[in-house]
């Protein structure tokens, strides 16, 4: 029996999941590590102790398994994106923390450039937006050292995002590479020639000698050196965690998406060989495959999604545990026109509103706890038909979603988002989905299995239709964009 080593390097903690062929996870290790918060707005990890904790995952999940390094297939590599790491090719020691892609430090530098005109260029290159939250204004930041610029320029140093970072030592330093879906995220990368973009690097100031080099996110990487596992590893895929989700929910055809419903919720829809832009939601490249073309994705960022459900049982009290919303919601048939728009950090796609602030609305003397907690369901269903509206605009029609995510537990949720769409919704029976997508990936840059393998392989634990009728959804959906737009620029008004 073959196994594929999934390495989940994430914001918080690192994992290491052994999966077999057939897509069922054999064992699981997975370690935290330090957040560091030098000032307000900056988020930072050490990049060793990253490192350390991937390989001692690595190393424990392999010895749960009971498997040495020649019963892997190969490894596969998913990871927190656009945070940056900047390191001494010589050493291999980083010269400073990496700049999480939480870090909001560079937020008057994207400004900046926003106001001279540079937003039109970056977003026809690279399908994104002039924000923080991408990779090259925190580069920019570090490069503003000017011993490290030197050092840059000469060569002597080595950026990338963590899925680089990771090669970088897996191999003992011999490879330093990056995929297009990472690279892709960075702002320095034209999705369209699939290519570092030399007008990007000067608009950032980014020396062309710190950059990796982009490969498919399907295909061998190199090997990793003998001693971190008793045995040389191959290295068959890397991606960037939320396209790695989209792998493992097997969404390999245009119009098939996927929603994580986390503490925000992330949906990505497959768009094919094209890259297409939707109102308000980003153009990400979704993966490359060998020799094939480049696959392309629309993605939203949705702020607040299961953190709605937090902030009504710590801030409101409304009930003691999360699980306990479900009966609750359920308890009434609506919300009797009670809305909740959950702008607790501002509202993300498709309206991209800082000043936004939370709000609920339609309250009378009849409202009770279950309103607010159906009102809070519905706000998580409704940023995503949202979402998917936006996405739609683009002329990719959603055929199915798949979810996944904490709150994708929830039936009644899922029952909502059903009937919002109008479309089935579809939760699989291993829910591990962008571990699972690194490794799948790895299986095919392997040649032990192929994207229609994997299509029909694809299992769901449960499909909701969708119940309600067309007049009921515009209803609804009515209401909730009346109650945005009293939400949007709040804090701007100086309401705060």
């Amino acid at each position: 029996m073959a196994y594929i080593l999934a390495l989940d390097q994430g914001t918080t903690s690192s994992r290491a999941i052994v999966f077999d062929l057939e897509g069922r996870p054999v064992a699981v290790a997975q370690e935290p590590f330090e957040q560091f918060f030098p000032r307000p707005g900056w988020v930072e990890h050490d990049p060793v102790e990253i490192w350390h904790t991937q390989l001692a995952t690595a190393r424990a999940a392999l010895q749960q398994a009971g498997i040495k390094a020649g019963d892997l297939a190969g490894i596969g590599i998913t990871n927190q994106r656009e945070t940056v790491v900047l390191w001494e090719r010589a050493s291999g020691k980083p010269v400073s923390r990496a700049i999480v892609w939480q870090d909001r430090r560079t937020a008057d530098y994207t400004e900046k450039l926003r106001q001279e005109g540079h937003e039109a260029l970056v977003q026809e290159r690279t399908g994104l937006v002039l924000d923080p939250y991408f990779s090259a204004s925190k580069l920019a930041w570090l490069l503003e050292d000017p011993g490290l610029r030197r050092r840059a320029e000469a060569g002597e140093l080595a950026f990338g995002t963590i899925d680089s970072w990771l090669v970088w030592n897996l191999t003992g330093g011999r490879v330093h590479a990056s995929d297009v879906s990472n690279a892709s995220r960075t702002l320095l990368f034209n999705i369209h020639s699939a290519s570092w973009d030399r007008k990007l690097l000067n608009l950032f100031g980014v020396p062309p000698e710190l950059l990796p080099e982009v490969r498919p996110s399907v295909g061998k990487f190199g090997e990793t050196a003998p001693e971190l596992f008793g045995g040389a590893v191959p290295i068959y895929s890397v991606l960037g965690d939320q396209q790695a989700a989209l792998f493992g929910q097997a969404c390999f055809e245009p119009g098939m998406a996927k929603n994580t419903y986390g503490t925000g919720a992330f949906l990505v829809m497959n768009t094919g060989a094209e890259a297409r832009r939707g109102d308000g939601v980003l153009t990400t490249i979704a993966w490359k495959i060998g020799e094939e073309p480049v696959q392309y994705a629309l993605e939203a960022s949705i702020f607040i999604a299961g953190a709605a459900v937090q902030w009504i049982r710590d801030g409101l009290g409304l009930i003691s545990e999360s699980s306990q919303i479900e009966e609750l919601a359920a308890s009434v048939a609506d919300s009797e026109g009670v809305y909740f728009v959950p702008a607790l950090t501002g509202l993300g796609s498709p309206y991209w509103d800082p000043y936004a602030r939370g709000l609920l609305i339609g309250i009378t003397r009849g409202t009770g706890r279950a309103h607010i907690a159906r009102a809070t369901l519905e706000a998580i269903a409704l940023q995503t038909f949202d979402a998917v509206s936006a996405m739609e605009a683009s002329g990719v029609h959603l055929q199915t979603l798949r979810v996944d995510g904490g709150a994708a537990a929830n039936d009644l949720l899922l029952q909502i988002q059903a009937d919002l769409l109008g479309r089935v919704v579809e939760r699989p029976e291993v829910t591990e989905t962008t571990a699972l997508g690194a490794a799948m990936a790895a299986a095919v840059g392997a040649g032990l299995l192929d994207l229609q393998t994997l299509a029909r392989s694809w299992r769901a634990h449960r499909r909701f239709a969708p119940e309600k009728s067309y007049h009921e959804r515009s209803r609804l959906v009515a209401g909730w964009h009346k109650a945005v737009e009293r939400a949007r620029g709040w804090a701007e008004e100086g309401m705060e």
